[in-house]
């Protein structure tokens, strides 16, 4: 196996304890693959989080392509727990074990690797923009961010980018997201009278008015989707009153909610909806109910055109699938990049990504490269 090997990249990585906002020289290792190979590489690393801009071309002379990934990973978790310790990448029996190798270490080398042999194959005109953070499973403050930031900064422009999430439900190549739902967390704070419990009416319980809110809000249908879109959907994720006694009347109560929106709402809205329930079961009960927000990501969508479609016919051709077009799942850093280009995400099945033995058919690893490489040279075929 050459350097430039996806499986052997891939292993290098998750030996990397790149635990976020620790690195553990990941992207010290992807910086180094690339300068040898030509491309021009900066370090935005800003607030302990390191990351990576590298441009290989000139934009000015046609079309930029952009991959971007993120060479951080959520802890390993009881590590006695594991099969093979977690940043060990232990390959057997065609699996590669590691904490990163579905999410998304192996796509971060998949695109290196297609990326240098398509250029060192064909030098194309154009440009091809590789983008890697250490910041995307943890706030994602100083990840992308900061790298899109310094991009504005400096004139360095991308015309279309492909992120390298982990997006195949059972095979790879099934699913592609061209957008996103957004995510909202909404905690609800209920201020009553403590008192005792044999004297009720000495009291001001918060929770039942909490309990009744909850149900309304649970209970309402948001929407029934888009043609895009799933419904969005409300989740109760916590309920608490930091009561450690069963006689004492609690002086407060709380609870928080999850709430995953489509494009038919805007976090506006939905804090407007919430506000007039909470209105509605104080006028009931007497009882103040307060409300923190906090809008992790807008819904978002790239519309099918021409550049998933070419993704889409490379990855027909090469698996003989046809990919759904997808907006599910949780967030992902699409959702700041979507601002400056159209953006699509597409990488390994993620069946095991953040479990425990995390691991990855070897060979998915070796086609996913493979397919990377096809797709750049569709798009530069197709847009200069």
């Amino acid at each position: 196996m050459n350097k430039l090997n996806p499986v052997t990249i891939t292993s290098s990585l998750i030996k990397c304890r790149s635990v976020t906002p620790e690195d553990g020289g990941a992207i010290d290792l992807i910086e180094r693959i690339l300068l040898n190979s030509g491309f021009n590489c900066t370090r935005i690393d800003q607030n302990g989080i390191n990351n990576l801009f590298a441009r290989w071309g000139k934009a000015e002379n046609g079309s930029t392509f952009c991959f971007n990934g993120h060479t951080d990973v959520v802890p390993p978790g009881a590590i006695e727990s594991w099969t093979h310790k977690p940043f060990s990448a232990v390959e057997e029996n065609g699996y590669l074990y590691g904490r990163g190798a579905v999410d998304m270490k192996s796509a971060v080398a998949a695109f290196v690797s297609a990326s240098i042999e398509y250029v060192e194959t064909y030098k194309p005109h154009g440009s091809i923009v590789i983008t890697i953070t250490g910041d995307e499973e943890g706030e994602a403050k100083y990840g992308t961010l900061a790298i899109l930031r310094w991009m504005k900064e400096n004139n360095e422009h991308i015309d279309h980018c492909l992120v390298g999430e982990p997006t195949g439900k059972d095979y790879l190549g099934d699913t592609i997201k061209i957008g996103r739902r957004g995510s909202m967390t909404i905690k609800l704070i209920a201020f009553g009278l403590q008192g005792h419990v044999a004297y009720p009416e000495k009291a001001v319980n918060p929770l039942p008015a909490l309990a009744r809110l909850l149900l309304n809000l649970e209970k309402k249908s948001l929407d029934s989707g888009n043609e895009f879109f799933d419904p969005s959907s409300l989740a109760i994720t916590s309920i608490d009153t930091g009561n450690q006694t069963n006689n004492v009347i609690p002086e407060k109560g709380m609870a928080t909610i999850n709430i995953r929106f489509n494009n038919l709402h805007s976090d506006l809205s939905l804090k407007k909806w919430v506000r007039n329930q909470i209105r509605k079961v104080v006028k009931k009960t007497g009882v103040n109910i307060d409300l923190e927000v906090k809008v992790s990501a807008q819904p978002f969508l790239s519309k099918p055109g021409d550049f998933s479609r070419i993704i889409s016919n490379v990855i027909k051709a090469e698996t003989d699938i046809d990919p759904d077009l997808s907006t599910s799942g949780g967030t992902s850093d699409a959702r700041f990049i979507q601002e400056y280009c159209p953006v699509v995400e597409f990488g390994l099945v993620g069946k095991t990504m953040h479990q425990t033995d995390e691991n990855v058919e070897i060979k998915q690893i070796e086609n996913l490269n493979i397919i990377y490489q096809k797709i750049l040279k569709s798009y530069f075929d197709n847009f200069n």
